[in-house]
């Protein structure tokens, strides 16, 4: 007990003891101090991943979405490229469905991505599947299929011109020793596509490493279980090793059907960008990216040029969407229950 009495305030009733403030803050104060510091460490974190993030912003804002809405507006114009601007409405759009060489040129690129497109994944498979079987020497043959992905395009176009030449051509040479005769590539508008089919589908390294990473990923007691129950080769490969790599599938299904879809350089340079280009057959190589080049920087028509990019954009979104609708059936990830 305390020596020294404690003083009561004027006004308080005797005896009553006075209120003591404590030193340590009450619960509700330090939740809101916590409170606060959580708030002041989350906009930290937040100007920090802006800032990191805004050369990628300024690339985007600059470089794609700046020139995306400049050429939706350049597409209701009527603009060369050096003179003013008019404005036409939708007369660039008119013309799309009007102009034959659309049709052509459309046609010409949807039935090179759909000779391409499932030609590329099927090789690419088939060499990732061989990756597995050669052990360690997986790390130089991945190079190796890598390697075609640095040439440039141009290039390769050169050596289309090359290899598919109808007299001198080292691919009908080849045939020729086995007494088949080869057709004229370059020249014949049925063997156009095909050709070009062929050279471009060299480069599909990227395509293989995918695969490869994605059948590393397949968990070998699923193929201990099939062999258990009965099945061969094929069976495993169908309904272990297609449903485990479905997403590495459908991931390259729409990468090589945008990048098939755009396809420029190689049939530029083969057919319109050479000394002797009018001995080639142009209406088998008009396609669609081609055409719009053309529009864009050799005859000037700006506005109908961004039109024709616009109709290419809305068409690989299509595209897209009925790849993304029809996958919900085939495309399995780990976690779903079916």
């Amino acid at each position: 007990m305390s020596d020294h009495p404690t003083a009561t305030p004027a006004g308080a009733p005797p005896g009553e003891r006075p209120a003591v403030r404590s030193a340590v803050p009450h619960g509700d104060d330090r939740r809101a101090r916590v409170r606060r510091w959580k708030v002041s460490w989350r906009r930290r974190e937040t100007r920090a991943a802006y800032l990191f993030l805004s050369p990628w912003i300024f690339g985007f804002v600059v470089l794609t979405a700046g020139p995306m809405i400049a050429s939706l507006v350049l597409s209701f114009t009527n603009y060369d490229g050096i003179g003013p601007t008019s404005g036409v409405g939708l007369q660039n759009y008119q013309q799309l469905f009007e102009d034959p060489q659309v049709a052509t040129s459309l046609s010409n690129t949807l039935l090179f991505t759909v000779l391409r497109v499932p030609l590329c994944m099927a090789v690419a498979l088939a060499l990732a599947m061989l990756l597995l079987r050669v052990g360690r020497a997986a790390g130089f043959f991945r190079t190796v299929f890598y390697l075609p992905v640095m040439t440039p395009s141009v290039a390769v176009g050169i050596l289309f011109l090359l290899l598919f030449n109808g007299n001198v051509g080292l691919i009908n040479e080849v045939l020729g020793l086995f007494g088949i005769p080869g057709p004229s590539w370059t020249t014949d508008g049925d063997w156009v596509k095909p050709g070009l089919v062929l050279t471009t589908s060299w480069a599909l390294g990227g395509t293989v490493v995918i695969y490869f990473a994605a059948l590393r990923n397949v968990p070998r007691d699923l193929y201990e279980a099939a062999e258990l129950d009965g099945a061969g080769r094929w069976a495993s490969f169908r309904h272990v090793t297609l449903p485990q790599i479905s997403g590495a599938l459908f991931f390259t299904l729409i990468v090589n059907t945008i990048a098939s879809l755009q396809t420029f350089d190689e049939a530029y340079t083969a057919f319109f960008g050479t000394a002797n280009a009018q001995t080639y057959s142009h209406e088998a190589a008009l396609f669609y990216v081609v055409y719009l080049f053309q529009q864009a920087f050799q005859f000037m028509h700006m506005g109908y040029a961004s039109a024709l990019s616009w109709l290419l954009f809305a068409l690989i979104g299509l595209i897209t969407l009925v790849q993304v609708k029809v996958s919900k059936r085939f495309v399995y990830y780990e976690g779903d229950v079916r």
